[in-house]
């Protein structure tokens, strides 16, 4: 293989691709990165069995070929060459050689036929949706995927498509976010996508206007973003019949401004760290909501004036927790409904049903 490539495309795709790749790994390949070398592209591959990422990149071909490459090593060396133009050549022996302005590399390279190849799967579905609406659905719902692997369904999120709606689904036993979008497509499906896999198609979205191509398989999805493929498997199992965990019924409820709030309950988390986790204890009623937080290291008191309708009720959360459900909040004004102390926050618009957090509290003591 001998090529020429611009450094700063070369690096940006090694970024990249090299998320995808195994930090230890039992087949010595996966450590590395696969450049393939045909017609005027550059195919760069990273890999690790769960996720694979590839991207095309254009470069002058002057022998075709393909050889790993530590991917590590590989993108250090790219990102400090000095000058734009990079010629990568092999050998037989598989020794590869970069070239930049003065600075020269001699890495040891590994034969493509030890790299594992990409899973192959027939389609189910298939279908389009807008780079701004996907990123915005996983940005709103992903921080509720769990990082428990006791249950290995709730370390991904449902993906529910049906009557040309499309949900996302997050819950990790404390908390729960749904996002639902209308989308132009007859496709009717659910699958579990991995909460890795939906970070790194967060980090490849770029520009809001371009489509996502979507592929669905039995046991893998592929996303298509402009010149990146990423190729994930799916998660096996059956996963939580979230419409019946939502309450029904409303004892109280607050419409109230996100941004106060997000303030308020940030003022009581000053007292919590990781070692200490006491609960944000809020009363709401008549008068508006009471917040306070009692911890080893002192106490805060803040009052929020509000309209609350309803029943008075005290009830206590994980400040993060209740925190994350506001953040990933996409309206100026919130809508929280309860139903007594032990009943789980439901967080809704003001108007419409874009989107539902919910919110498991923590049990009060009486002091």
């Amino acid at each position: 293989m001998k090529i020429n490539v611009l450094r700063t495309d070369l690096a940006e795709a090694v970024n990249n691709v090299s998320r995808a790749v195994s930090n230890k790994a039992s087949i010595p390949a996966l450590e590395g990165i696969l450049l393939k070398a045909y017609g005027s592209k550059l195919s760069i591959s990273g890999y690790d069995l769960e996720i694979g990422i590839v991207t095309n990149i254009d470069a002058t071909i002057q022998e075709q070929g393909e050889v790993v490459v530590s991917s590590k090593l590989f993108s250090e060396i790219v990102r400090k060459l000095p000058e734009e133009v990079v010629c990568i050549e092999t050998d037989d022996r598989m020794i590869t050689y970069i070239t930049s302005g003065q600075a020269d590399y001699q890495i040891v390279g590994m034969s493509s036929v030890e790299y594992p190849d990409l899973p192959k799967f027939e389609e189910n579905e298939n279908f389009e949706i807008k780079a701004e609406i996907l990123r915005d659905m996983i940005k709103s719902t992903v921080y509720a995927v769990s990082d428990n692997n006791a249950k290995p369904i709730y370390t991904g999120s449902l993906f529910d498509i049906s009557d040309k709606t499309f949900k996302i689904v997050a819950i990790d036993g404390y908390r729960m976010a749904i996002r639902k979008e209308e989308i132009d497509s007859d496709t009717n499906t659910q699958f579990v996508v991995p909460g890795k896999t939906q970070h790194e198609i967060l980090k490849l979205i770029n520009d809001d206007d371009i489509n996502v191509n979507i592929s669905v398989g039995q046991r893998h999805i592929l996303f298509k973003i402009e010149e990146y493929s990423v190729i994930s498997r799916l998660i096996e199992g059956t996963f939580l019949d979230y419409n019946s965990t939502i309450p029904k019924t409303s004892k109280t409820d607050v419409v109230i401004n996100t941004r106060s709030l997000i303030s308020s309950v940030d003022r009581m988390a000053l007292l919590n760290n990781d070692k200490i986790q006491s609960p944000v204890r809020c009363s709401f009623t008549s008068e508006g909501i009471h917040l306070s937080c009692t911890s080893a290291v002192g106490k805060a008191n803040d009052k929020i004036a509000v309209d609350v309708l309803g029943e008075d009720v005290e009830i206590g959360f994980n400040n993060r927790y209740l925190l994350d459900a506001l953040r990933n909040a996409d309206t100026d004004e919130v809508k929280i409904i309860l139903n007594g102390s032990l009943s789980p926050m439901i967080i809704t618009p003001v108007k419409g049903d874009s989107f539902v957090s919910l919110v498991v509290p923590m049990r009060l003591s009486n002091g």
